[in-house]
């Protein structure tokens, strides 16, 4: 998932480079066969901190299929898009790999992912019913499914209690709207020590959608014909989330966020508060500084309740040569036996629905109940056809305007225009 400007931009390197390379794809490289019978997988995640749990699924897998044997290899996020944009084109894609969906329509659509709706239909083992709908349709184009729910992420705001309890001032809570978290920032703001009071980059889903949908915008309409960034509700969140280094100087320039990432901030102790994803939990537990000095609470509320609602699935590659085996697994890995055993791991919100609270209970140091107590009044992350062209240019377009060279107004009529040009694109 998506971490500082860096990531950001080469993920727009590598999504873009692809276009329909994807289609005429070779065999899988990874899968291989023996005289017995016995089936070697390879299954790719970029999360190093999810390795254990994803092994322990696989572990599982394996005692009820002793001839499947499954590795799992980590490909950080900076590199995965581009290692699998060359695997798709040259034929040598993993048999099972992590789908996240702003690059999902790009593989559906270039023939890259196999086609799992019959397979989902005659399972007896599964029922698509366990997870999310809107989950479950993130990962299905022009009626057929090509990935199994993996998980689902929410956004929380993150602080840190040490800067809090210097200051005398009460955790974050519920009844925290928009103008109190200007005004905690404001108060945490020590720019004599480096530290800033909210640390707020270029970030769509740990950002600024969040805080579109809390004021009443949107990013794409329902029918996802229109973009919604010329929505006055839209830029005003775009303005809000813009001010904070602009106006408020409680948050470091994007200059500054490329030499620096927000993780980094917060981690070092130099950030007081700031939107993560769940998926940080995991490695939120392992750095020492926030395990010993920070928590995490809802998201502060605009004109309503919102946070951002997404998750990955796991897909298997059309060309796989063990194409049996790849779906065994896939197939165990959308039980209830495997999402508690992630549960359990700690490794990331399973998306089988009732499974949460193994999550929590492996993760008290922390508040993260906040996390699957969102999901109430989660939006789902914004998709279409076009989504890896229209993610680079927001990267792009939101840069020039955190960075001061064009207004927000100006930035958000840029971005409309172009999501709106490739929208008309779509089918």
């Amino acid at each position: 998932m998506k971490k500082s400007i860096k990531r950001l931009i080469s993920v727009i390197v590598a999504t873009t480079a692809i276009g329909t390379m994807l289609t005429g794809c070779g065999g899988s490289k990874s899968s291989t066969e023996s005289s017995k019978g016995d089936v070697t997988l390879t299954y790719s995640i970029w999360d190093k901190n999810q390795k254990p749990g994803m092994e322990a699924m696989a572990a599982a897998f394996h005692e009820k299929n002793p001839n499947i044997t499954v590795n799992v290899e980590v490909t950080p996020w900076d590199q995965y898009w581009t290692k699998l944009d060359a695997g798709a084109s040259s034929g040598t894609l993993p048999d099972v790999f992590w789908m996240h969906s702003s690059n999902f329509m790009k593989y559906a659509n270039g023939e890259a992912l196999m086609d799992i709706t019959d397979k989902i239909k005659n399972s007896k083992d599964l029922s698509m019913d366990n997870f999310p709908k809107d989950l479950v349709e993130l990962y299905a184009s022009k009626g057929k499914n090509y990935a199994m729910p993996k998980d689902y992420d929410t956004i929380a705001l993150w602080y840190n209690k040490t800067m809090f309890d210097a200051k005398g001032i009460p955790y974050p809570d519920g009844t925290w709207d928009w103008n109190k978290l200007v005004e905690v920032a404001q108060k945490l703001n020590d720019p004599a020590n480096g530290v800033y009071g909210f640390l707020s980059p270029v970030d769509s889903q740990q950002n600024y959608y969040d805080l579109i949908f809390q004021n009443g915008g949107e990013v794409l309409s329902a029918d996802k014909k229109k973009s919604g960034y010329d929505k006055a509700e839209t830029k005003q969140a775009m303005q809000f989330a813009a001010d904070f280094s602009q106006k408020y100087k409680v948050s470091p320039t994007i200059q500054q966020f490329a030499d620096t990432s927000r993780d980094q901030y917060f981690e070092s102790g130099k950030g007081a508060m700031a939107f993560f994803g769940s998926w940080m939990v995991s490695e939120f537990k392992s750095n020492e500084y926030v395990a010993k000095n920070c928590d995490v609470a809802v998201l502060p509320t605009g004109k309503q309740k919102a946070t951002m609602f997404n998750g990955l699935g796991n897909a298997i590659s059309a060309k796989t040569k063990n194409a049996d085996a790849a779906w065994k697994f896939v197939e165990y890995m959308g039980t209830k036996e495997a999402n508690d055993i992630q549960a359990k791991s700690g490794a990331a919100i399973p998306a089988f629905k009732g499974t949460e609270q193994a999550w929590v209970d492996g993760n008290k140091q922390f508040n993260v109940k906040v996390y699957p107590q969102m999901l109430e009044y989660a939006h789902i992350f914004p998709n279409s056809e076009t989504r890896s062209k229209w993610d680079a240019k927001e990267t792009e377009i939101f840069s020039k305007v955190w960075a001061g060279s064009i207004s927000v107004e100006d930035g958000c009529n840029q971005m409309a225009k172009e999501m709106n040009d490739l929208l008309a694109t779509e089918k």
